[in-house]
């Protein structure tokens, strides 16, 4: 019994498509991974600014450092106090640079706390 042409023509047709559906699939649960990770992260950033903000508000402003170190690593921490307001700006790549031109922000606003002086400490 001989194959006919049409089915020696397909053979192997079902490997390709399978392997293109698997890597497909790959790919968008890369995406969906990376993404989770990028909320995690813009989670991190807005904690880190919080807390930063509240502990400029006390006149803490190389403890606030030290927590946005340790909430968001790798995330710059921005302070200004204008007046007896604080604006804290957080700010961060994504983990592991999988989605390139996504940036991570994290921002929060406080007033300080009395008998803290008004200049940044």
């Amino acid at each position: 019994m001989s194959i006919p042409a049409r089915a020696e023509a397909d053979r192997g047709a079902v490997t390709v498509e399978a392997a293109i559906a698997l890597s497909a699939l790959t790919l968008v649960l890369g995406l969906v991974l990376a993404g989770i990770a990028a909320m995690a992260g813009q989670l991190r950033c807005a904690d880190a600014a919080r807390e930063a903000a509240r502990l400029v508000a006390r006149g803490d402003r190389p403890l606030a450092e030290q927590a946005v170190a340790q909430i968001a690593p790798g995330a710059r921490l921005r302070a200004e106090v204008d007046g007896n307001a604080v604006t804290v700006d957080v700010t961060a790549e994504p983990i592991g640079g999988l989605l390139p031109g996504v940036h991570l922000h994290g921002h929060a606003f406080s007033l300080l706390e009395p008998g803290v002086p008004d200049a940044p400490g």
